[in-house]
């Protein structure tokens, strides 16, 4: 095919490619997304295998239902701030680089948290695995797009969905096991360290990519005004309704500052030759709706699932191991929804319809969940567990398809991130305001009016109880929990509504570095 010399949109300064891309047969990219698939096995588990161990991390350092939500959201914060960072930089610098350092930051955040003293260094040790999180976040699906056709991409989504299934179906397992076991909850955090030491290997020697070189100009004052206003903004969703009222001086000041600052790089962003977000995305229908789309379903999926582990261990009474197990229905709902979803887009092109679907199912199992209480049959929870598990899996990836395939080849590492960005985001919000209602709504039952109803009490062990306190504790979380699933329908609702209004396209038959070939000839 001839091109034209037509010119580059914006280009900053000289620009080359070595490594010049061919296509990869099926054998030569399972090889080449080896390391990929071991990072991602990582991340996952990092987070499930933690899960389970939760409430016996908090009640043996001592901490508060407070911290029990900022160990998961000080990850997610960390993660969401950097994630278009991360996106930006990938387009920037050699990707398999970036990925291998944002597995080098999981390492030492995985070490420090093993041996972590109190609650404040296990805090402080999430920051730097949120830190890799967000790298693997935008990373990851960067390079897949780079080096399969989006036609393609779902013929490899059921490896995904496996490595998916693995770590998550066994992080819980693996997190309860630790825990009931002479190791400890300790060796949640260390036992994923081999791994990411494997995944480091395995990109070394299977990964080839081209390495783009040229003149770029980091946009560092967008990343410090975007990374402020964005955690910020999560601080105060965090702190709002537990350190201080929602209606305060404190929230009109961190609201106030957040705004200035997300306002600033909203400036910056539209001036500056690379931008960290470029804002011409938002003029592309399809990003738009699929941002909108994914932050709603961040806190819808986020926001009540995070506590599910929590709900089994101290409403229901299970162990670490048994509570690992009863999450199974929601990940193997989303391995098979996921996979099969993959395979008939890559066999027929077609992929709207399964966005539908999933977020039609992801309202109905979410207000499933709101019907639940400390007596619930188990088997009640697998059916509703199912439900969600496949709303979930036809629709968080399928966005991120619907994105990459309506941009350029040059925006599609900013084009994934930004949607990753925002799901995360609102995950991370939904996190910090559901977990602050429900340490308020169970400290509230349990102390009816009381100094303590901050969120502040500490999460109880349910073995240790008295048989009468125990049932009042159970009921107690039982309640709360239903009410943060129920509060998270509306918001599922309206992740409906803007997938509605997604434009179905056809897929591309070509890879991001063939389009970005042809998009940029000169090279």
């Amino acid at each position: 095919m001839t091109t034209t010399s037509s010119p580059t949109p914006e280009p900053v300064g000289e620009v080359s490619i070595t490594e010049p891309t061919t296509t990869l047969t099926p054998r030569q990219t399972i090889q080449a997304i080896s390391g990929l698939m071991m990072g991602m096995f990582v991340a996952i588990l990092a987070g499930t295998v933690v899960s389970t161990a939760l409430p016996r991390i908090i009640h043996d350092l001592g901490a508060s239902q407070s911290s029990y939500t900022w160990v998961v959201t000080l990850e997610l914060l960390t993660m969401t701030a950097t994630v278009p960072l991360w996106g930006k930089l990938a387009d920037l610098y050699n990707n398999k680089l970036l990925v291998q350092l944002s597995l080098g930051f999981f390492v030492i955040g995985s070490l420090v948290a093993g041996f972590a003293p109190n609650i404040e260094v296990l805090l402080g040790s999430r920051v730097l695995q949120g830190l890799g999180a967000g790298g693997l976040t935008a990373l990851v699906q960067i390079v897949m797009a780079a080096i399969i056709p989006p036609r393609e991409l779902g013929r490899y989504s059921g490896i995904f969905g496996a490595i998916f299934a693995s770590a998550t179906v066994g992080g819980p397992l693996l997190g309860g096991f630790l825990v009931d076991s002479p190791l400890g909850w300790r060796a949640c955090f260390l036992v994923g360290v081999p791994f990411v030491l494997a995944a480091i290997i395995l990109l070394q020697r299977t990964l080839k990519l081209p390495t783009v070189r040229r003149e770029v100009k980091i946009d560092w004052w967008g990343a410090v005004l975007i990374m402020g206003g964005v955690s910020t903004l999560l601080v105060w969703s965090s702190f709002a309704g537990n350190k201080f009222e929602w209606v305060s001086g404190w929230s009109f000041g961190l609201v106030a500052v957040a705004a200035v600052a997300l306002v600033a790089a909203v400036l910056v962003e539209r001036r500056h030759p690379e931008p960290i977000i470029p804002m011409d995305l938002f003029r592309n229908r399809t990003v738009t709706l699929s941002i909108i789309a994914s932050a709603l379903v961040g806190v819808a999926m986020f926001g009540g699932s995070v506590f599910l582990a929590q709900y089994f261990q101290i409403a229901q009474g299970y162990t670490p191991t048994k509570a690992g197990l009863m999450s199974l229905p929601l990940i193997l709902g989303m391995m098979v929804a996921s996979t099969i979803a993959g395979g008939l887009i890559t066999k027929y092109g077609r992929w709207k319809i399964y966005l539908v679907v999933g977020s039609v199912l992801l309202p109905i199992g979410l207000a499933l969940f709101g019907t639940i209480d400390a007596h619930t049959s188990k088997y009640l929870l697998w059916s509703f567990m199912v439900v969600l598990g496949v709303g979930i899996g036809l629709v968080m990836q399928n966005l991120v398809l619907a994105a990459q395939n309506d941009v350029p080849a040059r925006e599609l590492g900013a084009a994934t991130s930004a949607v990753s960005f925002f799901r995360s985001m609102g995950g991370t919000i939904g996190v910090s305001v559901l977990g602050a209602i429900l340490a308020n709504n169970v400290a509230e039952t349990l102390n009816p009016g009381g100094a303590s109803s901050g969120g502040g009490n500490a999460v109880p062990n349910i073995a240790e109880l008295p048989p009468e306190v125990r049932t009042i504790v159970e009921n107690a979380y039982g309640a709360a929990t239903a009410d943060l699933f129920m509060m998270s329908v509306p918001f599922a609702v309206l992740a409906l509504i803007a997938v509605l209004f997604i434009k179905e396209k056809a897929l591309l038959t070509t890879s991001g570095a063939e389009r970005l070939a042809e998009e940029e000839p000169d090279i």
